[in-house]
């Protein structure tokens, strides 16, 4: 998208006062201030208003679901369609990188902080509190940072090149990495607690959940988490694959088994389309590339002597429960069929590994994940926690929301405790 097109959408926006776009912003973006000024040409004030709460403008501004965030809280929405915030905060973000714009700090203080894991919420943590003179470390168990920016989002809607640069131009802040570094392997919350001044743990939860149904341990049900981390597929040539989920891991899921040459890919999900949790594009999308969708279906059951040969599926109907917010799905008895298949991919949640987390000694909320109360701080003093792994809405934008609340946390905690 070229400087004119870009110079066009920013003059759609009205500048309200109100800033409900803002609003919408899991960041909290001045979405109309960096608008205003890119329409005034001024894209490294741009820049630096952006840079005031995230870090991550060129991978934001493609892949947040801007429909459901700022964009859909915008007033034009009632009855045009709403400014595309999202184009403009990217080419904002890709034009720091060709420009080398870099991102300021202060100098370094004498207090240190361990960062644990390198996906947005850690990279973001750890930019804020080096921006403000905290020397970090971050630990990584992969050889590469990124984390679900690198491996859980395909190359078709993140390109892994422009990821790399965004990346690099938060480490020229001067943060210290360390990869293929595991917390529970290669060290401990204990030895960073004895090095570190504070400890912020933002490694994820990538284990993809069960639906707790026959014939899960077949040969054949695979996690959707786990196929796009590490890119090691099956042959799909002439098979039938089931997603099971409505969120955007399994519109991910399912586009790329279906340009592995799969001959059908279908995606089950026991809501309707309207309440699927997927961007209403990727849905459109996934509909493009030829994959068939079951909306208002659930998975019983899936069969085979020692592989996945079919699964049994009823359909649902959609009831309103007291003090329910969301319709539920109710099975609708004797609507049961079945349905061949080769493969099964579970695309429905994702935890995170509980060996690691139990060997932590933090106190853990009833879903496993680790406690934090409103600064992220866990049951242990100097330790801080954000993202999945304590549960916070699992999207890019509000993963790195906590890593900045956090960091801010860390740096009232280190100077309370100077």
């Amino acid at each position: 998208m070229n400087e004119e097109e870009i110079k066009a959408k920013t003059l759609e926006c009205l500048s309200c006062v109100t800033k409900p776009c803002q609003v919408g912003c899991p960041l909290n973006n001045d979405t109309t201030g960096f608008i205003k000024l890119a329409r005034d040409g001024k894209y490294k004030e741009a820049y630096h208003l952006l840079l005031e709460t995230t870090v991550l403008p060129s991978v934001c501004g493609r892949i947040c679901p801007h429909e459901k965030q700022c964009q859909g809280m915008c007033v034009k929405k009632v009855s045009f369609e709403s400014v595309k915030i999202g184009d403009i905060e990217a080419f904002i973000g890709d034009m720091a990188l060709e420009n080398n714009w870099t991102i300021s700090s202060l100098p370094l203080k004498n207090k240190k902080v361990a960062v644990v894991g390198g996906g947005p919420s850690g990279l973001t943590c750890a930019a804020f509190l080096r921006r403000n003179g905290y020397d970090v470390t971050i630990y990584e168990r992969h050889n590469y940072l990124g984390g679900l920016l690198y491996h859980g989002i395909p190359l078709f809607r993140l390109d892994k090149t422009l990821l790399r640069k965004v990346i690099d131009n938060i480490l020229e802040l001067g943060i210290n990495v360390k990869l293929n570094q595991s917390i529970g392997k290669d060290f401990s919350l204990e030895d960073l607690e004895n090095e570190y001044d504070a400890v912020f743990l933002g490694f994820g939860a990538n284990l993809s959940s069960k639906m707790n149904i026959p014939g899960e341990d077949l040969n054949g049900v695979i996690g959707g988490n786990e196929l796009l981390e590490s890119n090691n597929h099956p042959d799909y040539t002439g098979k039938t694959v089931v997603i099971s989920g409505g969120g955007n891991v399994a519109m991910d899921v399912s586009r790329t088994i279906k340009r592995k040459n799969a001959k059908k890919v279908y995606v089950i999900y026991r809501r309707s389309e309207k309440e699927a949790p997927a961007l209403e594009n990727e849905i459109r999308e996934t509909k493009d590339e030829g994959v068939d969708f079951l909306f208002q279906n659930n998975i019983l059951g899936i069969y085979g002597e020692d592989k996945v040969e079919k699964i049994e599926v009823i359909n649902t109907e959609l009831i309103k429960k007291e003090g329910d917010d969301r319709l539920s799905p109710v099975n609708i008895e004797g609507s049961n069929y079945y349905l061949s298949c080769d493969y099964v991919v579970m695309a429905i949640g994702s935890h995170p590994e509980n060996d690691i987390v139990n060997s932590l000694g933090l106190e853990l909320d009833k879903r496993g994940r680790i406690l934090v109360d409103k600064d992220g701080h866990t049951s242990k003093e100097k330790v801080f926690a954000g993202g999945d792994l304590a549960g916070t809405t699992s999207t890019v934008a509000f993963a790195a929301r906590a890593g900045r609340d956090a960091a801010y946390a860390i740096m009232k905690y280190l100077n309370i405790n100077n």
